[in-house]
């Protein structure tokens, strides 16, 4: 859904795979750690929260990633399960099949009905 250029697919898959509650925490890249700490910022989290929240974060992560032509989202490595966890990783890449731009890993907690309540999301290689 990441890579879709359509808006209706990727409001849909939300709204199929995320719980209505759903939540996604994002640890910010290292640079904006840095500068966090810098002025004694200890703890750096981005959260989004529900449908309208993650709908809103995939679009715009399309719109600035994807949209211009030139990477992709894609898996990387194997996706691993086990009970309620998924723990993907993921590479942004060049569409051409150059080497990773970045990447990240999520560790995805599932609720009882096996759509996603907690996403955490780790970005950089």
């Amino acid at each position: 859904m990441w890579n879709e250029a359509d808006p209706g697919a990727p409001r849909k898959a939300v709204e199929e795979l995320w719980g209505e509650d759903a939540l996604q925490v994002l640890q910010p890249p290292q640079e904006i750690r840095d500068a966090a700490e810098r002025v004694g910022m200890r703890t750096v989290a981005l959260e989004a929260r529900g449908h309208d929240a993650l709908k809103f974060r995939v679009r715009t992560a399309y719109e600035e990633c994807v949209a211009p032509g030139a990477a992709r989202f894609r898996i990387h490595g194997e996706v691993r399960r086990l009970h309620g966890l998924v723990t993907p990783s993921w590479e942004w890449a060049p569409v051409d099949g150059g080497e990773a731009q970045d990447g990240g890993l999520q560790v995805l907690l599932l609720g009882p009905d096996g759509r996603v309540a907690t996403d955490y999301q780790f970005i950089g290689l």
